[in-house]
């Protein structure tokens, strides 16, 4: 069965979700990101949300059962551990600027824990026997598009609350991974 463009655009907005939330937390907890940096968010999250539908589709229906029943766990643990880090932060000094630096290990580990869904996506298009590369390009276009748009507002954002608003950052990614987790 394959899907029309409009189902793979509003599967790759519903994908896009996990994306644009932790880039607006990004955004107002990096305040000083350059258009370089935020460039690096837009390419890896719209890129693993490329991705993960291919490696989801090569893996078939053969281990889906396995990574289905972990993937949430994997999603809420990573977004978990960035979260509380993100929150202790904040709450260490009260003198100090809180900055969180960009690192290319933590958008790593973001788009991962951002893309995780998409891998079962991936799963659905090799059981439905759907074309790839039309609907994985699409996907991670709009991931790409909506993570700066994301960090576009979080910096907004981040000017008006300042620093304090990482502890709602982090709460943010906490809730994001209990969302994959619950799988709502």
């Amino acid at each position: 069965m394959e899907l029309n463009l409009i189902s793979i655009f509003l599967i790759a907005v519903a994908l896009a979700m996990d994306a644009f939330s932790v880039s607006i937390t990004k955004g107002f907890t990096q305040k000083d990101l350059t258009k370089k940096e935020i460039l690096w968010y837009g390419l890896f999250f719209g890129g693993f949300q490329f991705m993960m539908p291919i490696v989801g589709y090569l893996c078939g229906s053969t281990i889906s059962k396995i990574v289905s029943a972990v993937a949430g766990w994997i999603g809420f643990i990573l977004l978990l551990i960035i979260g509380l880090n993100m929150i202790r932060e904040s709450l260490t000094s009260d003198d100090e600027e809180i900055t969180d630096k960009f690192s290319f290990k933590e958008v790593t580990v973001l788009a991962i824990a951002t893309s995780i869904d998409a891998f079962a996506v991936g799963l659905t298009f090799a059981i439905l026997n759907n074309s790839l590369w039309l609907p994985c390009t699409i996907i991670g276009i709009v991931a790409f598009i909506f993570t700066l748009i994301g960090i576009l507002i979080g910096k907004k954002l981040g000017n008006i609350f300042g620093d304090k608003f990482q502890i709602v950052g982090g709460v943010i990614l906490i809730i994001i991974g209990l969302k994959i987790l619950l799988g709502v």
